[in-house]
Parts: structure tokens; sequence; C-alpha cells
């Protein structure tokens, strides 16, 4: 049977969807393990449903596929007419099928396998408008192949049977949203303890219901926390550890003695990894493991290098009013460059900022509001990673760090508009190197008093991409017409004409010295 190319959201449980009584859905054959999911409904007539199926389904027809040969004496009806139970249905003194048993026995047989073979989940059979009750013979060829098999009574649309599983779709992601949610917050709680790791360790045990390790650079246990689990998974797990620390794949998943298993590599490059072992794995198990091995990256750097003291000292002395570069030499930056960088696919999370820090050779990296910032040393090239797009600001002293971090948000944002994985601020000499600064600053502020800071950035977006409606609305995530109404009120405010050439310029040096 093929792996179901299942949706990224949680799956029903079966029981869940019987368990509706506004579908008044009944099992009549098949298993009622309650391990059987649904990932999806839907509906087909066709005799061979295989090339349209996914894999996780639940197929519903009303058998107008089957061949005339189903007449009511083959429905599966008790001796007074009416649809008995399941198990009283397959009696010995039941009816016989007739003359035409054994080709609709191979039909059903045939039609039952095919949705088997595809990883079809279950099969829904609606009793009308076609069949008064279910075919006997699917009964038993559902029972046969191990296929759970629903009847689904006249009331009841296959629409609404669709509706329901998307809701308890919908109900079941809000729950998995709300289990990582809290499960992120207690983590990052049980990091500031004074015993940090296996504070870490305890939580994530607790909330994937099994044991976590940390493994060190000899592969020896260092901590560990949670159920005790067999020794026949645990081998298996450090062997697993093993294989994350010493290969260049940072994370790696088995199954053993039925425990699932799951090995992280720490990013701190010392060797250490997280194992974990628990009874069932989940994508929301996944994302609370990742967290958890981000927060044991840090702790592990920190207490391997020092760095982690470095940093809170830096850190206090900002606060307490040192300048960037009075602290700069206490976490080894001096001149550098500042990176912006997004995810092309999704929004970015702490495991992804930590890797994107690592490849740039940094551990200097900050996450805001779906952006990732990075502080990379001035003699390192910054180059175009896969699923990021970039934008780099030109080398800076740690007192010109914030000027460098505003050229690198306008090159992401130019980079987003254009579509292209990298963007670095041009470094080259230009006209406004031969004004004073004072004076040029005081004609920017004089020319741009009458916008406000939203306007000012958009004009400066809209200017930078040549006046694009489009790649301007993308740079600035904001509808075209937002755009348009925008710059209709810089020229309103600014009393002038945006489309000539001359204007242009003026306000694009104006823009520069802002």
């Amino acid at each position: 049977m093929p792996e179901p190319a299942v949706p990224p959201t949680p799956p029903v449980p079966l029981t869940s969807l019987l368990a509706r009584e506004d579908l008044a859905l009944r099992q009549i054959a098949g298993p009622r393990d309650a391990g059987v999911t649904i990932h999806w409904a839907h509906t087909s007539e066709m005799a061979d449903p295989y090339p349209y199926l996914l894999g996780g389904e639940l197929l519903l027809t009303a058998g107008v596929h089957i061949p005339q040969a189903a007449g009511p004496d083959e429905s599966l009806r008790g001796h007074d007419g009416s649809l008995g139970d399941h198990d009283a249905s397959l009696t010995d003194s039941d009816e016989g099928l007739g003359d035409s048993d054994e080709g609709l026995g191979d039909y059903f047989d045939a039609y039952v396998s095919r949705i088997v073979e595809a990883g079809g989940a279950a099969l829904g059979f609606g009793v009308a408008p076609v069949h008064d009750t279910v075919p006997r013979a699917l009964v038993e060829a559902c029972e046969a192949h191990g296929l759970p098999l629903l009847e689904v009574p006249p009331q009841t649309t296959f629409s609404g049977v669709a509706r329901a599983v998307w809701q308890l779709m919908a109900q079941a992601r809000l729950a998995e949203l709300r289990r990582v949610t809290e499960a992120q917050q207690s983590l990052a709680a049980a990091a500031a303890r004074p015993d940090p790791v296996p504070a870490v360790l305890r939580q994530l045990a607790q909330r994937v219901g099994g044991r976590a390790v940390l493994y060190g650079p000899d592969g020896a246990r260092i901590a560990e926390a949670g159920r005790e689990q067999p020794e026949e998974a645990m081998a298996p797990l450090a062997e697993l550890a093993a294989v994350v620390t010493h290969r260049s794949t940072t994370t790696a998943t088995d199954t053993a003695a039925g425990v699932h298993l799951a090995a992280y590599a720490l990013g701190a490059g010392q060797g250490f990894a997280l194992g974990v072992a628990a009874p069932q794995r989940d994508p929301a198990d996944h994302t609370i493991a990742s967290v958890a091995a981000v927060l044991l990256t840090l702790l592990t750097g920190e207490h391997q290098s020092g760095t982690g003291a470095a940093r809170s000292s830096a850190l206090v002395r900002l606060l307490l009013g040192a300048t960037p570069e009075e602290v700069a030499p206490l976490v080894g930056a001096g001149r550098a460059v500042v990176v912006h960088a997004r995810p092309e696919a999704q929004s970015a999370d702490a495991m992804a900022a930590s890797a994107l820090g690592a490849a740039l050779g940094s551990p200097l990296v900050d996450l805001a509001d779906g952006t990732v910032r990075v502080l990379v040393a001035a003699d390192r090239e910054v180059d175009a990673h896969p699923g990021w797009t970039l934008g780099v600001s030109a080398p800076a002293a740690p007192a010109d760090w914030p000027a460098a971090d505003a050229q690198a948000a306008r090159a992401l944002a130019r980079a987003r508009a254009t579509r292209t994985p990298l963007i670095r601020h041009g470094a080259r000499p230009a006209l406004t190197d031969l004004f004073p600064p004072q004076e040029a600053a005081a004609h920017a502020r004089a020319l741009l008093a009458p916008l406000n800071p939203v306007l000012i950035e958009t004009l400066r977006t809209w200017l930078s991409l040549h006046g694009s409606w489009d790649r301007t609305a993308v740079a600035l995530s904001v509808h075209r017409n937002t755009v348009r109404q925008r710059i209709a009120r810089c020229a309103t405010l600014l009393n002038t004409d945006l489309d000539d050439a001359d204007v242009r310029m003026e306000l694009w040096f104006a823009l520069r010295q802002v």
C-alpha cells in the first residue's frame, strides 16, 4: 500500500466522525480500531476509483457503478426485511445471493481491493437514492479486506459528511497549535530555571509522553528525563544520535520495539545531540522537540564556550547606557554587515533562525515579526541560501550598525519585491557625497516635512522599484491600490509631479538622507 499523500493538517479519527449524531453514520463492516484516521473525504462513482485516490480518504459512493445484478435480494437485509446488526446479518441462516453471487462477489472484491491498494481509509455507502440497503457482498468484501464500511442514511448528504470531516480537522488543527504554543512557553520557562538543561528535558518528556536524553560528544548520556523506555529502543536511539552528530543530516527518525525515535543535532558544533523516544509521533511532537533542541543548543553552547556570559555582559552594559562600539568586543564583533532574511515558503521560527545564523557563521541572531536579523563579520562572504530571501547591508562599524540595519531592511524589501534571492546595499560613491552632510540632511528634512513616516517609506520603496505598483505592494505587504493612494497623497502634499524624472531624482536624493 502506498504512503498516503496526506494534507498538512491533523487527521480525524474515524470514531470522532461516527460520534457525530447529526450524521447518524453506522459502521457495519471492517475493523473498529480507534487508530483508523481520515485525512479527507472524496465522492466517486467510478468502478475503479484507484487512479483518483491519494490515500487516507473516506470514499463516499451511492453505488451507481454497481452492476444491475445487485437487486433487492442481494442487499444486506435481515429476515424481517430491515437492515440488521452487522454480526447477525452474516449468519448461515440468511438467504444466499442468488444465481449472480459469484460475479457480484468478484466485482465487490475487486472494487474494495483497489480502494485498499490506493490507501483508502474507509468506505461510506449511501443507501439512497439508488440502493435501499447496503449490498451484502460489499459488506463481505470490506470485512475480508479489513476496510471500514459506513452506512450513510438517506437524510445525510455526502457534502454534509465532507463538511463534518473538515470541521473536525479544523478543531484538531486548533488543538495542535494550542498544544505547541503551551509547550513552547513551558520550555522557555524551563530554560530560565537554575537547572535549565534537566528542566528542559523534563518538560519535553512530559509534552511528548516519552523519554528525552541529552547525549554528549562521546555518546554518553549527560542528562535524561521522562518515562523509562525498553532498552531495545534506547540502544537504537543512541545510534541515531551518533548519526546526526557525525553526518551532514541534522535530524533522523526510526522505530524500534514499537517506540518512535527521533534525534536532533544541536547546532553549537560541540557534538551534542537530543534524543526522544515516545510511543507516538505526530507533527506537533516534532515541532515541540525542535524548540527544545534550539534551547539546548543555546544552553550547551554557552556552557562550552563561555560566550553566553559574554553576551549577557554585553546586554547588561547596553541596558546601562554603553554604546555598541564599547560592547562589540565582548561578543567578538567589530566591523560587520547586517543581514535581514525571510523564508520563502513559511514563517520563520527559532529553529530556522538558528540554522540560518549557523550557516552564515554567526551566533548573533534575532527573530522578530517574521524577519531574521544576523550580524555577520565583514570579512565573511554572505551568499544566497536556498529557501531564503536575503538583504545585506554595506559593511559598518559598530557605531553605524543602526544605519546598516535600515540598509538591510530596504535591501530585503527590494529582494522580495523582485523575487531575487539576495540583494546587497550599494556602497559605491554617490552625488550625495559631494554635499556637506548637515546641509543635505537639512534640505531633505525641509523637502519631506509634509510626509509622515508611512508615506516616506512608501515613496522610498516606490522610487527604488522604478514606480512599480505591484512590486511596491509586495515589498510593503499591502494592496496595490493602497500604494496608489499613498503615492497620490505624497504628490498632493509635496505639490509636485511625481512623473517628472527631475522631481524623482531630487526626492531620491532627499530620501537617502533620512
